[in-house]
């Protein structure tokens, strides 16, 4: 097994729809990652937590109140469990884990193995079962514990399944940050101490690299010294390490990751700015996300990609020849994949959305400085528009975290705001957004929209899926839209790429922006000039499609960060 010279941690994998171990972006663009790795032979193995309760089952009320439900699954229909078992201590505890095994094989046949950590074993005490039962579950106390777990344990469990010479330990995001603990302790091992020192920050430095994936501050898990003492034990020689601790007293995860990786990137051009302004001192790269183009195509897209450009599932930037698509195909393939999607939503939802209505899409975490209400700033704008320019309808998607309260009044307000249009622009909210219902809106929706707050969109991957697919963006100039919006060739900007107003004043600035392209722009050009709109459609394949993905992803990396 020691071909395996990368090794992949996060949190949360998405690789199936019904594998519930992802609750969103990182997840589905770690599995996008490992789906990329196997079709390019990428040496690579990655490690994750077995979520056997999901994240959770989205139930919205008539007023657009979110409840949630487990989401169990049938672990056993999937993975296949493997015989090691690896001690790791928690609060002094010694907590067993097994790990079960999924194959990630790529479009010649390479594949790349996923070990996902089980702790739910009987001879545990039951607390300690339900450590790897919800992902981001419980309090500060669960989630340490959890991240326990994944980084030591983690490295332990590669070693019992036999993977000793790994070269590069890439953690996605600072959750995985502990394995830096397991690394030192191996160093010491190795040099025949008993305790870690400074000298073996070096040899783990040199063997890890950092992804961070936000500038939202709650995205930064941190812990209180007093609790990190308590579930990962006293050990003052790893605590007395200069870059351990953040300002001597709390652990910091992404400081702790950013102080023993050799390489750091953010996710865009944008965000590597933001990063190195929020993390002043630290040398940190970016390396723009990307989608796994083989996932995210829909099958009438799949098919005419496969008619007229042969070997694009292994050579994405092959896409480039889209721009010979023959049109009418092209509308065909999308009005199929539209009328699946509104089949669905006319079914679950009873919003009757029509076909020939121009339609757009929002359909991501329901988090407030995503803004997923700026379209509805001024109602009575969004009503004239759709009176005079031309009708519109307009599907949402998407979870709020349990615990957020702000992003469950966003859901609501879209709830009220569709009420309050009633047929005059149709609002349809779809519950229980996943990988498969993500497909189908990036895929059958014509406009796909994005309205985050500057700059707290890192990189955002839902709108690289709907270019893919044919759908222009309009969107923020934010994320990685700064890099792939092309005014009137691959979909519009809202508001201006650099201003310093603040959110209120910026949110009626950019909702007048989003009107204004809608009523000038967008609508007339939909009903108006379809041969320009075809246009835009193979533009966003050609351009964004072929260079924003995982397999470009990947060999930057490859490049840049593993060797």
């Amino acid at each position: 097994m020691n071909e395996h010279g990368i090794a992949y941690f996060s949190m949360e994998i998405g690789l199936n729809a019904e594998i519930r171990t992802y609750s969103g972006g990182l997840g589905v663009l770690a599995g996008d990652t490992i789906r990329s790795a196997a079709d390019l032979k990428v040496p690579m193995v990655a490690v994750t937590l077995l979520y056997r309760k999901g994240y959770f089952h989205q139930r919205l009320g008539a007023d657009g109140w979110q409840s949630e439900e487990p989401a169990e699954w049938a672990v056993e229909d999937f993975l296949q469990e493997m015989v090691e078992r690896v001690p790791v201590t928690v609060e002094g505890r010694v907590v067993q884990l097994r790990c079960w095994k999924y194959e990630v094989v790529g479009v010649e046949g390479f594949s790349v193995p996923v070990y996902f950590l089980d702790a739910d074993l009987p001879e545990n005490r039951d607390w300690d079962r339900t450590l790897t039962h919800f992902l981001y579950g419980g309090d500060d106390h669960y989630r340490i514990s959890q991240e326990v777990i994944l980084g030591i344990g983690g490295v332990g469990m590669l070693r019992a399944l036999g993977y000793k010479d790994i070269n590069t330990f890439h953690l996605n995001e600072g959750h995985a940050a502990l394995l830096t603990l397991a690394l030192l302790d191996e160093a010491a091992r190795q040099a025949g101490r008993e305790s870690v020192n400074q000298q073996d920050v070096e040899s783990v430095r040199n063997r890890c690299v950092f992804t961070t994936h936000t500038p939202v501050p709650a995205g930064h898990d941190k812990f209180s010294l007093e609790l990190a003492r308590k579930v990962i034990g006293k050990r003052d020689d790893f605590f007395n390490l200069e870059g351990v601790l953040y300002e001597g007293n709390t652990l910091n995860m992404t400081y702790l990751a950013l102080n023993l990786s050799r390489y750091i990137n953010g996710v865009a051009k944008k965000h590597g700015e933001v990063s190195r302004l929020m993390f002043a001192g630290y040398s940190i790269e970016a390396i723009t996300n990307g989608v796994h183009a083989a996932t995210w195509v829909s099958q009438p897209f799949r098919d005419i990609f496969n008619r007229y450009i042969p070997g694009w599932q292994k050579d994405n930037f092959s896409l480039r020849y889209a721009i010979n698509l023959p049109r009418k195909e092209l509308w065909e393939a999308h009005l199929e994949a539209k009328r699946r999607l509104l089949e669905r939503v006319n079914r679950e939802t009873g919003t009757g959305l029509e076909e020939n209505v121009l339609t757009i899409g929002f359909a991501r975490r329901a988090s407030t400085y995503k803004r997923a209400d700026l379209l509805f700033h001024d109602l009575e704008r969004l009503r004239r528009i759709a009176s005079e320019a031309g009708s519109l309808q307009v599907i949402y998607a998407g979870k709020a975290h349990p615990r957020d309260l702000g992003g469950k009044e966003l859901i609501k307000r879209i709830f009220q705001a569709g009420e309050s249009l009633g047929k005059d622009v149709k609002i349809a909210y779809l519950e229980n957004y996943d990988m498969e219902l993500g497909r189908m809106i990036t895929s059958g929706v014509d406009i796909w929209l994005n309205t985050p707050e500057p700059p707290l969109e890192a990189s955002g991957t839902s709108g690289m899926k709907a270019s893919l697919n044919g759908v222009p963006n309009l969107s923020v100039l934010d994320g990685w839209w700064i890099e792939g919006h092309i005014e009137g060739l691959t979909g519009w900007a809202i508001g201006e790429k650099n201003r310093g107003e603040g959110e209120a004043h910026s949110s009626s600035r950019d909702a007048a922006s989003l009107y204004n392209k809608l009523e000038q722009v967008i609508v007339p050009l939909y009903y108006h000039d379809r041969e320009r709109f075809m246009d835009m459609m193979v533009y966003s394949i050609a351009i964004n499609g072929s260079f924003f993905n995982t397999h470009r992803m990947v060999h930057e990396y490859v490049l840049n960060a593993y060797f």
